[in-house]
């Protein structure tokens, strides 16, 4: 969670930022969803994919894809009058799993996206944030042409936490994208506030 303070004349309240992570499987839509979602020019770590790389990442189901991120992407959002968001979409392939130890830290919560097509390729990233006690959300990202389930069958689908909130989505809209953000900053605040409770009862 990042704290942003200013001397705002009229005793108006600081700003506040918060660090969320975008994450899931490649080919996913992160970068889509945090370029949809940012009111500043998303910051991009992207890549073309080289044939050194077609015996490690799976582009099953993604066959147009032609690009990577290597590092993360970002960006940024405002919710409401004092309250931004930073947002950090992951890399989705295994072998850059070394930064999302660092792209987490101080995170108040994620954003899972997966997609009902190849939805196993979200597993690492439900059970990265869960050993880590780090809340999270599953958007699953509407695709076209894509069997729609319910948020319940994904939900069993994925075994999640009882309460784990999963929402349906379309990553190239605004709106949608926004609704995602806000739906995950409402249970992390949640989430913390009971752990608080418990630390202290």
């Amino acid at each position: 969670m990042v704290s942003e303070h200013s001397d705002a004349p009229g005793g108006e309240t600081a700003a506040l930022a918060l660090k969320i992570l975008v994450a899931g499987g490649f080919g996913v839509g992160k970068t889509t969803l945090v370029g949809a979602v940012s009111e500043i020019r998303p910051l991009r770590t992207e890549e073309l994919l080289s044939e050194a790389g077609q015996s490690v990442d799976d582009t099953g189901g993604v066959a147009h894809k032609t690009t990577t991120t290597v590092a993360m992407d970002f960006g940024r959002i405002t919710i409401r009058s004092g309250l931004s968001l930073y947002l950090f979409g992951t890399p989705g392939q295994d072998r850059f799993w070394f930064l999302w130890d660092e792209l987490s830290q101080g995170a108040l919560g994620a954003v899972v996206l997966a997609d009902t097509r190849r939805l196993e390729d979200c597993f690492p990233a439900v059970d990265y944030f869960e050993h880590r006690r780090i809340p999270f959300v599953v958007a699953v990202n509407c695709f076209a042409g894509a069997r729609q389930h319910g948020a319940p069958d994904v939900s069993r689908a994925l075994d999640l936490d009882k309460g784990t909130p999963v929402v349906l989505c379309d990553a190239r809209d605004r709106d949608s994208g926004k609704e995602v953000l806000i739906r995950l900053v409402e249970y992390a605040g949640r989430m913390h506030t009971a752990r608080l409770l418990d630390s202290v009862g």
